[in-house]
């Protein structure tokens, strides 16, 4: 429930509406977009406990939400939310990259990824330290080696670390080392993870679950947000179905869906989205054409010989040229991005 002040309401009105939520044992956020100051009830409240507050000064109306996600839609925020990274941003009017590897195998496997990357002109590097695998006799990652690796990318480079946490232990590593925490499909729903996560400083991505709806999905936002961090990054990875060319089903139509009814930016993942290095390319040309904000495109100067998914890797030269495409497809887009926008 949104609790909706009236415009230029006064710091007493907002002040009293905000003593009476904690008289009455909720829990509230407190929702500024400049014009209207809101609070989003983040208990469950019924309508003769609504009743209380509206005939308090200032209040201009209560605001049912019928969807269980609340700090994610859109009318909670009404502007797009815009995540800045240094001097980087998610969501804006530039296409977001993250070049890198599937797994971080050793120094010479990512500086030399690391310094296409760059040539790209792409901003972030993502890399994998710990890794999920369905075998537990598949490699699993070098751990904190690893992400001292991507560390040095960071010094030498000049990109920001997208990076992934499987537990809350790995999460205190991650943050150590990266700018952007990674929760991948089979953790979308650990919610345990989620809420670290969400206590974290670091914005998160938040990849989709392979069998996720999209409730679903923006319910595992909402673990994040509601522990205090709004910085979260969605990411479509594709999902399990019945199709036997492709590793999953890429679903992009939840690309313009999600932008629907959420503020937050969303990204795509065509290399786990697919898993053929074939349908790559023009996977992501597609995800930049359906509005994505942003690319996650792993690449390996040697796919016949990655220890993790090297039959989705792009190789350097592949993955300039795809760069080049996708940014211009989203250079032919973005007046009609801004103008939706702004509307």
């Amino acid at each position: 429930m949104f609790i909706v002040m009236k415009a230029g309401a006064g710091e007493s009105e907002i002040n009293l509406v905000s003593e009476r939520i904690q008289q009455l044992g909720f829990h509230a956020e407190i929702l500024d977009n400049g014009n209207r100051t809101s609070f989003e009830i983040i208990n469950s409240i019924g309508s003769s406990d609504a009743s209380l507050f509206e005939n308090l000064a200032g209040v201009a109306e209560i605001v049912r939400v019928a969807k269980p996600y609340k700090l994610v839609s859109n009318f909670a925020r009404s502007e797009k939310t815009i995540i800045k990274i240094g001097d980087s941003e998610i969501g804006g009017e530039e296409l977001t990259i993250i070049g890198g590897v599937c797994a971080v195998e050793n120094e010479e496997q990512v500086f030399s990824v690391a310094g296409t990357v760059k040539k790209s002109g792409a901003k972030f590097f993502r890399g994998g330290a710990f890794k999920p695998r369905t075998s537990p006799y598949a490699f699993q990652g070098l751990g904190e080696k690893g992400l001292k690796i991507l560390a040095e990318v960071r010094a030498r480079f000049d990109l920001h670390i997208v990076s992934e946490a499987l537990d809350n232990e790995q999460i205190d590593l991650v943050e150590k080392y990266a700018d952007v925490i990674q929760i991948g499909t089979r953790n979308m729903q650990n919610f345990s993870l989620l809420k670290r996560a969400g206590k974290s400083k670091l914005p998160v991505l938040l990849k989709r679950g392979m069998s996720a709806t999209l409730e679903e999905f923006l319910l595992a936002a909402e673990y994040v947000m509601a522990e205090g961090n709004e910085n979260v990054i969605l990411c479509e990875r594709g999902i399990r179905t019945f199709t036997d060319h492709s590793r999953n089903t890429l679903d992009l139509s939840i690309v313009p869906a999600i932008q629907k009814v959420s503020h937050l930016p969303i990204i795509v993942d065509p290399s786990h989205g697919t898993g053929k290095n074939y349908l790559v390319a023009p996977m992501a040309r597609a995800s930049v054409a359906a509005g994505a904000d942003g690319l996650l495109i792993e690449i390996h100067p040697q796919p016949e010989k990655a220890l993790s998914d090297g039959t989705q890797a792009l190789l350097p030269e592949q993955y300039l040229v795809l760069v080049e495409q996708m940014r211009a497809i989203h250079q032919v887009l973005l007046p009609t991005r801004i103008t939706e926008a702004l509307s």
